[in-house]
């Protein structure tokens, strides 16, 4: 499976981005999906994670209420709606396909990831 991630960009701090990241199997729809986020300089970090049908998601406590991962099957795509954008936002974007949505969201459980897409946040 291929990943192609978009959507990032420069935007102030309180504004609003949306990632997609579209995949090029339909096999898509039996993976959970995640999105991780990486600075240079440090390890990438989990960010959000949804399963394949979309009846569950979790997150990581920094973005929760302001971050919403969703995705739609019938276009292979996966979303990361981010609001209330703060400057320790910025980072590069990865998303990612696990085989079992059930098991930790280490960057080891997954097995493919695309190629990031740089979100920036201004203050």
């Amino acid at each position: 499976v291929q990943l192609q991630a978009s959507g990032g960009g420069l935007v102030q701090a309180g504004g609003s981005l949306r990632l997609s990241c579209v995949a090029s199997s339909r096999t898509f729809r039996a993976y959970g999906m995640g999105w991780f986020r990486q600075v240079p300089g440090k390890e990438r970090t989990f960010v959000a994670a949804i399963s394949p049908t979309g009846g569950s998601t979790t997150y990581v406590d920094s973005v929760k209420g302001r971050f919403t991962i969703s995705r739609d099957n019938a276009k292979n795509t996966v979303y990361l709606q981010m609001n209330s954008l703060k400057p320790e936002d910025t980072a590069v974007y990865y998303c990612a396909a696990k085989i079992n949505y059930y098991t930790r969201n280490d960057p080891h459980e997954f097995v493919y990831w695309g190629q990031g897409t740089l979100v920036t946040v201004s203050s």
